[in-house]
């Protein structure tokens, strides 16, 4: 009499469903008990192996044998589209989030010095300037806007232009296929042609700040660059690439999630209303509460044991942040909106070398926009139900595709 083989558990599916988007999907809760580490079959229909719990995740952030290296053939969610879009992008594979220690020291540092707190506070009143300009065109135009169009895509777009040193007689076409790339009306033709637009609008750019450098980051780097030699030409367009789309697709999400998250608590207005001090502390429990980043991806070096698995050399490893800025291990009541919480271990800006260059002037920018749009719309609300909010909820972003309001 023979002896039947237990059935080996087939792999979870990944992306999980999300039942109520934004928020992050509630089998992660499950998971963070029962299973923080689970192989889950991705898109791409890779295996891969899906981390949880808050610790967990931090740990293998600052772990060098886990690898952000894109090229890799496991490398977890590389999808076709991906590739097609970023083809034209130079030295996009070899960009600062991919590189591991210690190739990633030097251009890190390179770049560093330009997104201190400090420098970025030295901005404040360009990107209030900014704002209040949008806000002034929502009023005029009004009492209805897109929130999206009309205030989140135009303030990273605009500020980038001024960190950029994009001349102002460029910046009309500039933010034109900018916005092309973010709007979900654009077809992948559209995406695929302002993509080569910005690839040679960036590429004369650089070229012309290497022939005459300018008091702006590309500038400064340019001259730093002539000292150490870190950068090639097509890495430096590389890098003025990264910042363009990195600091785009944070910014524009947190705008909007976080105006939905206010709007839905008028208790939190009330506060922030009568303590504005309140404003980090709510930027913070926003970031936190509502990750733009539902998972990042690394692929192993080397075997790595945690948390009772072996993660083995080659194997792709999915590292859940929205599952993390739940964990209650970390944050006691996690799914409680609470704008006096103040703590920013989340990892929506992900930890370790890779740490988003950028945050400083993201929390910044999300300040002044929050701060404002409360300031001078006291009656802002949501002109449609929430459920009807076009959210964009992918494997690995989380965002807003427009957001109708009205006062």
């Amino acid at each position: 009499m023979s002896t039947a083989t237990p059935a080996v558990p087939q792999p979870m599916t990944f992306p999980l469903t999300r039942e109520h988007p934004p928020e992050p999907a509630g089998e992660y809760d499950r998971l963070r008990a029962e299973q923080p580490i689970v192989k889950v079959t991705l898109p791409t229909t890779q295996e891969a192996w899906l981390v949880t719990r808050h610790a967990d995740v931090r740990a293998l952030l600052v772990d060098p044998r886990m690898s952000a290296d894109r090229s890799h053939p496991n490398f977890p969610l590389r999808r076709p589209v991906q590739q097609v879009l970023r083809k034209g992008f130079s030295a996009q594979a070899k960009s600062l989030l991919a590189l591991d220690l210690p190739e990633h020291t030097a251009p890190r540092q390179m770049l560093a010095n330009e997104f201190t707190l400090r420098k970025i506070n030295t901005l404040r009143p360009v990107i209030q300037q900014i704002v209040d300009e949008r806000i002034d065109a929502m009023l005029a135009a009004g009492p209805e806007a897109d929130l999206v169009s009309d205030l989140a895509m135009q303030v990273p777009s605009r500020m980038i232009c001024e960190l950029l040193g994009v001349p102002l007689e460029s910046r009309e076409f500039f933010q034109d296929r900018t916005l092309v790339l973010q709007l979900p009306s654009s077809t992948p033709e559209q995406q695929l042609d302002a993509a080569d637009d910005l690839n040679r609008f960036l590429d004369e750019l650089v070229t012309a700040k290497e022939r005459e450098p300018s008091d702006d980051v590309l500038g400064r780097l340019v001259v730093r660059n002539r000292e150490t030699g870190v950068f090639t030409h097509d890495l430096l367009v590389g890098m003025a690439q990264n910042l363009l789309i990195g600091g785009h697709e944070t910014t524009i999400n947190a705008i909007a999630l976080g105006t939905i998250g206010l709007l839905q608590r008028p208790e939190v207005i009330a506060e922030l209303v009568a303590d504005p001090s309140l404003i980090g502390s709510t930027v913070e429990e926003i970031l936190r509460y509502y990750p733009i980043f539902d998972v990042m991806v690394r692929v192993a070096k080397e075997d790595v044991e945690i948390g009772g698995v072996t993660i083995e050399a080659d194997d792709g490893v999915v590292l859940a942040l929205g599952s993390t800025n739940r964990d209650e291990e970390q944050f006691p009541d996690a799914g409680t909106f609470d704008v006096r919480r103040g703590d920013r271990h989340h990892m929506t800006f992900g930890h370790g070398i890779h740490q988003c260059l950028g945050q400083n002037l993201a929390r910044v920018e999300l300040e002044i926009v929050f701060s404002t749009l409360l300031r001078r719309i006291p009656t802002l609300r949501l002109a449609i139900d929430v459920d009807s909010v076009p959210f964009k909820v992918t494997s690995t972003i989380t965002g807003v595709f427009s957001l109708p309001v009205a006062w």
